[in-house]
């Protein structure tokens, strides 16, 4: 797996990082949302400059300029519902992907401590050939990831896989080096040292989709 670590060089994104991790910052739930999205579009953006490009004419007023412009065929997947804000960060430079959305979640055993993930819910087009991306804001333990890259085999074979994640948990990004294709990326805001005895990425940031949506009753 290629694994691109934008935290290994400063930028404005070390901001959004800082905000999204602070207790007091956090109450802000339009706020947090808006970073998600804001890293969204960070990632986007460094992602955009492995794509393949075309030269395109576009008529100005005055003359015909030629553009290079995205030739890739993008579909856009994020799980809910954690992942929502990361989606609209990166629909807001793809704007033309096609979108897929997958529910998974963590289904706690009688020990607390052990989970399964559970899929329940699932739209997705036609991925033959084309580029996919998959947004999950946290990488724990991977197995969300691995989970949802299972559940879309179905839909064909892309020509090219892209993972986007806010911060990760080096345990979880070794789980999907292993479970997915050699030549996949992975476009992440920034790595942490590891996981807590429930999984939880530390330092990490707490739960991502109660921040961003409010609290859930657990089953």
């Amino acid at each position: 797996m290629h694994i691109h670590n934008l935290s290994e060089e400063n930028s404005v994104l070390n901001t959004f990082i800082s905000e999204i991790r602070d207790v007091n910052i956090q109450k802000d739930s339009m706020r947090f949302r808006r970073n998600i999205e804001r890293i969204g579009e960070i990632l986007g953006y460094e992602m955009s400059k492995s794509f393949s490009f075309k030269n395109q004419k576009i008529k100005t007023p005055l003359a015909e300029a030629e553009i290079k412009t995205i030739d890739n065929n993008i579909v856009l997947s994020s799980i809910l519902r954690a992942g929502v804000p990361l989606h609209n960060g990166l629909l807001n430079y793809f704007d033309k992907a096609e979108n897929a959305f997958i529910s998974a979640y963590r289904h706690h055993l009688e020990n607390p401590e052990v989970f399964e993930i559970i899929i329940e819910y699932l739209a997705c087009p036609n991925l033959e050939g084309k580029t996919l991306i998959l947004a999950d804001p946290m990488v724990a333990t991977g197995q969300s990831l691995s989970a949802t890259f299972e559940a879309l085999k179905p839909f064909g074979t892309p020509k090219e896989i892209h993972l986007v994640a806010v911060i990760g948990a080096q345990e979880g990004i070794d789980f999907v080096t292993k479970h997915f294709p050699k030549n996949t990326h992975l476009w992440i805001a920034t790595v942490d040292k590891g996981l807590d005895n429930k999984g939880y990425i530390v330092p990490g940031l707490g739960d991502t989709g109660d921040l961003a949506f409010g609290e859930k009753l657990q089953r």
